[in-house]
């Protein structure tokens, strides 16, 4: 899961990046809203840490510009002990929840894990399904019918990705900035040979599900 720190606190997001990091989370993070706004419309994101008082732009107004674009990913608003008003507004601007500063880890912690469960995040015991297909994240397993393949951890997360925008075309700069982050060194062939073991493996298992290539924007999930 990938995690959205907007805080202009250097220290504190560079303790939350710390915390996040150690419990395997994948993260980023910006200090202001101008940078914050940009990073949240690459929709690669699960969980947003947004702080109130931002320079540039604020973070109520981060928020409201994310939920005039349709997005839905969950926003957990950082705010000051005496921001009361601030924190009703953020809730009636579409926030999911708040922490008051200063908070234990624990409690972060366990806050994204409920914003996760209502975004729908995979059940680790259920998996996911899609077409014919269902994808185990406890064995990492692709099965449809009788037939199942291993895969490794990213092309399980590039699958998942892929599943959770159905309906969508998914650039290849989206998948590099979700599997591998906004710093990586990772190039476009890195999610082309990805996208090949994929294909392989979905062919192996009899699948009726195809990934579709759109030259020069990117990929679809099609049924047949």
């Amino acid at each position: 899961m990938r995690i959205l720190i907007i805080e202009d606190e250097v220290s504190l997001a560079e303790a939350l990046l710390h915390i996040l990091k150690k419990n395997n989370y994948s993260v980023d993070m910006v200090h202001d809203g101008e940078a914050g706004l940009d990073y949240c419309l690459s929709q690669i994101y699960d969980v947003i840490l947004l702080d109130i008082m931002l320079p540039k732009m604020d973070g109520l107004t981060v928020l409201k510009h994310l939920r005039k674009e349709g997005m839905h990913t969950p926003v957990l608003l950082l705010t000051a002990r005496g921001e009361v008003s601030q924190r009703v507004e953020g809730l009636d601007s579409g926030a999911d929840d708040y922490l008051i500063k200063p908070f234990a880890s624990e409690e972060l912690l366990a806050r994204i894990r409920v914003l996760s469960r209502r975004k729908g995040e995979i059940p680790m015991d259920h998996g996911l399904t899609y077409g014919d297909l269902k994808l185990d994240p406890n064995t990492l397993k692709l099965t449809k019918d009788q037939s199942e393949v291993k895969m490794t951890l990213r092309e399980y997360q590039l699958l998942e990705f892929l599943i959770l925008r159905k309906g969508m075309v998914t650039s290849k700069e989206s998948i590099l900035e979700k599997l591998w982050g906004f710093d990586t060194d990772a190039e476009h062939n890195h999610v082309e040979v990805y996208i090949s073991f994929l294909r392989k493996k979905l062919i192996f298992v009899g699948s009726t599900v195809s990934i579709h290539t759109l030259r020069g924007v990117g990929y679809t999930l099609e049924v047949h």
